[in-house]
């Protein structure tokens, strides 16, 4: 069985007082400081492959499926420098963020076990936890503005800095195949279980006249519904709003939340605290599918600046927390954000 999960802020006009001051953006300047440091490990090929402009278009193009994709492979480094691109990882996500995406990574060796033994099918081959492929997106540095992406099957993280601060650090999308290892040494292991666990305890807290308004269809989807869009619309709000919940049942609806905005360093996840904090009771929790533990299902938590999807079906676990960008003029740097958007 797998699972997708994704957390969508919607783009808005931002203000200095939820992005902060560039001074106060630590985990822009570490994150600059790491990505040179990478850089100055690379020779010229690889600099070339890994270097884009700022205003590419593959800098909103992205997915997290096992397919060719831009930037420089892992295969295509060193051990030194998988070193200190784990280095840049480590000063872009927080530890929580980081372990869930090592692990996921980690996955692509038991995926490919257990595909060879069930018969390999076209994408068996790309199972390899090197497969990642790594994209700057104009030179770093603590005061301009650059970008980086990290991609690969079921993991796609993306990284926006604008005049210093950072000011998007979605789409970030994880995914878990298989979404429980059945067999081995690492049985029993869900790299993304509390995202499914939190969840399914508020929905399993909600009364009767509570659940009517929550559950939204009687099957999962295939996919989650934004997909791997570039920017997404609002929709309109479905599912129980977080006025109708108790004090208890709005705990456990921040605690998920919590879970997404707690992959990004603290600085970065405080932004994103702020959003939620201003969303107020214009938040909505939806579900669909049976509540039964095991069975596919999907739920997602939608307020006016931003969204969560999670979708957990028989063939393929992915979980996504993603960020879009407000829709822009090609060639202009994004605004600065002042939703909170996950993948």
């Amino acid at each position: 069985m797998s699972a997708r999960m994704l957390l969508i802020a919607l783009g808005c006009a931002g203000a200095a007082g939820i992005l902060g001051a560039a001074g106060d953006n630590t985990t822009s300047d570490t994150m600059a400081s790491a990505a040179n440091n990478l850089l100055a490990s690379l020779d010229a090929d690889q600099r070339a492959t890994l270097m884009l402009d700022f205003n590419d278009a593959e800098r909103v193009d992205w997915h997290f499926i096992p397919k060719e994709r831009k930037g420089l492979s892992m295969l295509d480094m060193s051990p030194d420098q998988h070193h200190l691109l784990h280095a840049l990882l480590s000063a872009s996500l927080s530890r929580t963020g980081y372990g869930k995406t090592t692990t996921v990574m980690s996955l692509e060796t038991v995926l490919r076990r257990i595909e060879e033994a069930a018969g390999a099918n076209p994408f068996t081959s790309m199972r390899d936890p090197l497969r990642y492929h790594v994209t700057f997106f104009g030179e770093p540095s603590e005061g301009g503005d650059w970008g980086w992406s990290f991609e690969g099957h079921h993991v796609s993280l993306n990284f926006t800095v604008v005049a210093g601060e950072a000011t998007a650090s979605t789409p970030l999308f994880l995914g878990a195949n298989p979404h429980r290892v059945p067999s081995g040494p690492r049985e029993g292991l869900r790299a993304l279980g509390r995202e499914e666990d939190l969840a399914r305890a508020l929905l399993e807290s909600l009364d009767e006249e509570q659940r009517k308004r929550a559950v939204i269809g009687d099957e999962a989807p295939r996919d989650i519904f934004s997909s791997n869009q570039p920017r997404l619309e609002r929709q309109v709000p479905r599912g129980v709003p977080a006025s109708a919940l108790n004090p208890e049942q709005r705990e456990l609806l921040d605690a998920l939340i919590e879970e997404y905005a707690s992959n990004v360093p603290p600085d970065l996840a405080d932004k994103r605290r702020a959003q939620v904090k201003a969303a107020g009771n214009a938040i909505h929790f939806a579900w669909m599918g049976p509540a039964e533990v095991g069975a596919p299902h999907y739920y997602r938590v939608q307020a006016p600046d931003f969204v969560i999807e999670y979708d957990n079906v028989q063939t393929h676990r992915l979980a996504g927390l993603r960020r879009r960008l407000r829709s822009r003029p090609p060639g202009r740097a994004p605004p600065r954000i002042r939703a909170l958007r996950l993948s």
